[in-house]
């Protein structure tokens, strides 16, 4: 029952007027009560109790003084509008995991075909010094073997150069050496300590070959004189 004789401005045991604020506030404190006797607050996921003693609603990030207020709160808009955007996320994380579920057979089929590629090793390799007839300069021929390559008409092995100060084998790095990586899948990949010194690309003086039928990878570089470094030759061979 509603206490209508104890209000300002009314005469005792004359009951009084109830005023349209006092009639809403009534209201929801009905609700509160209501509402607190049908909902578990034990189970719901956004509601949480801080050191202070009050209550804050973690969807929405606010703070409330009690569960009424907090009941209150839940049935605002900001709190069903923070309801519906959880929803449609989730709705859409449900659809994205299930066209991941389907992506999953063929996955794991590809990762399977790529786990069964086991490395062979590293393969045989000569290394011969020499000099140019012509010029006297260093040269250097790398003749590497693979005979255990499959389908070698269209696998041929890949160079390149890498500095020492880009490898991680050799601590500290010496600037003084460079390093020439051969690499052909399933084998290995192979590296070869060379000097740092400017490297002759002119014509016939840098020169690869991949022999298809005995499988021999040969690599052969020149180094410029050093009389000669600031004049390489003019005509050049593409690097692979």
């Amino acid at each position: 029952m509603v206490d209508r004789q104890n209000r300002v401005g009314s005469k005792f045991g004359g009951g009084g007027v109830s005023s349209s604020q006092n009639s809403e506030r009534e209201r929801k404190e009905r609700l509160r009560e209501l509402a607190l006797e049908t909902i578990d607050l034990a189970k719901d996921p956004y509601l949480m109790r801080n050191h202070l003693g009050t209550y804050e609603c973690k969807l929405c990030l606010t703070l409330h003084t009690n569960e009424a207020n907090y009941l209150s709160h839940t049935q605002g808009k900001k709190h069903q509008a923070g309801l519906a955007r959880r929803a449609a996320m989730e709705a859409k994380l449900a659809r994205q995991k299930g066209e991941t579920d389907v992506m999953m057979p063929m996955r794991s089929t590809t990762t399977a075909r790529s786990q069964t590629k086991v490395k062979i090793g590293r393969p045989g390799y000569e290394v011969s010094k020499s000099r140019d007839p012509d010029t006297n300069a260093r040269c250097l021929t790398f003749e590497l073997h693979y005979p255990e390559l499959d389908d070698a008409r269209n696998r041929q092995p890949r160079h390149r150069f890498m500095s020492a100060f880009e490898q991680r084998v050799e601590t500290p790095p010496d600037g003084n050496y460079q390093y020439l990586l051969v690499a052909c899948d399933p084998y290995e990949t192979v590296g070869f300590k060379v000097p740092n010194e400017k490297i002759d690309r002119g014509e016939g003086k840098f020169v690869t070959n991949w022999d298809v039928e005995a499988k021999v990878f040969t690599l052969t570089l020149h180094f410029l004189d050093k009389l000669d470094k600031g004049q390489p030759s003019k005509k050049r061979t593409r690097e692979e």
